[in-house]
C-alpha cells in the first residue's frame, strides 16, 4: 500500500455498533484514508448523503469515494441504505463502491447483496489486510455498470473468461432494456 495515497479518500463507514464504527475507522486511518465520516445506521447515513448534497459544507464533505456498511443494523439496515443508493433518484451518486460487512457471509446472502449492487463484501470478523484488500479491489479492479429493468450495479462478472459463445449483454432488439452505463 506505499504506492498509492488515500489522503484525499472520503470514506463513510455506517455501523450501529460504536465499537465496529471506531474499528473501521482506524483501520481506514491506518491505510491513510484522509477523511472518514460515520453514521450509526442506514437512516443517518441517508440523511448525511442528503445534506452533502445540498450543503457539503455542512456535511463536513464534498464527495463520498466509497462505503463500508454493516449489513444487520434498525432501523435502516445496510441492504436498504444500497437500495437507496442504487435506485433512489435523491442519491447523490449511484456508482459510489459499496462495501458491505457482515458476519452473515452465507453464499445466499452473499447473492442477495450482490444482485442489490454491492461492490465488494467484506466478511467479519476484519482485519486491516481484509479491509485494504477490498479498497485495493475497488481501486485497482473497477468494474463496469449494467442497468437492466431490475437490476443496476457493477457487472457481476469479475472476469474476463471466453466462453466461445457471442456476447449476450449488449443491445438488441430482443433485449433493449440491458445497457451497459460505463466501461
Amino acid at each position: 500500500m506505499a504506492n498509492y495515497n488515500f489522503d484525499r479518500f472520503t470514506v463513510l463507514v455506517v455501523d450501529e455498533n460504536s465499537y465496529m464504527r471506531s474499528l473501521m475507522t482506524m483501520a481506514l486511518k491506518a491505510l491513510g484514508i484522509g477523511t472518514v465520516k460515520t453514521a450509526k445506521d442506514g437512516g443517518d447515513a441517508i440523511d448525511l448523503l442528503r445534506l452533502m448534497e445540498q450543503n457539503p459544507m455542512k456535511a463536513g464533505m464534498l464527495s463520498v469515494d466509497i462505503v463500508f456498511s454493516a449489513w444487520d443494523m434498525s432501523p435502516v439496515d445496510g441492504m436498504m441504505l444500497l437500495r437507496w443508493i442504487r435506485r433512489h433518484k435523491e442519491s447523490p451518486d449511484r456508482f459510489i463502491p459499496f462495501v458491505m460487512v457482515t458476519g452473515h457471509a452465507e453464499p445466499d446472502n452473499i447473492r442477495e447483496m450482490r444482485d442489490m449492487g454491492v461492490t465488494e463484501v467484506l466478511a467479519m470478523p476484519f482485519s486491516v489486510n481484509g479491509v485494504a484488500s477490498r479498497l485495493l479491489q475497488v481501486v485497482d479492479r473497477p468494474r463496469q455498470f449494467v442497468h437492466t429493468s431490475d437490476y443496476f450495479g457493477p457487472d457481476r462478472r469479475r472476469q474476463n473468461i471466453p466462453s466461445g459463445l457471442p456476447e449476450r449483454r449488449v443491445l438488441t432488439d430482443d433485449h433493449p432494456q440491458v445497457e451497459i452505463v460505463y466501461d
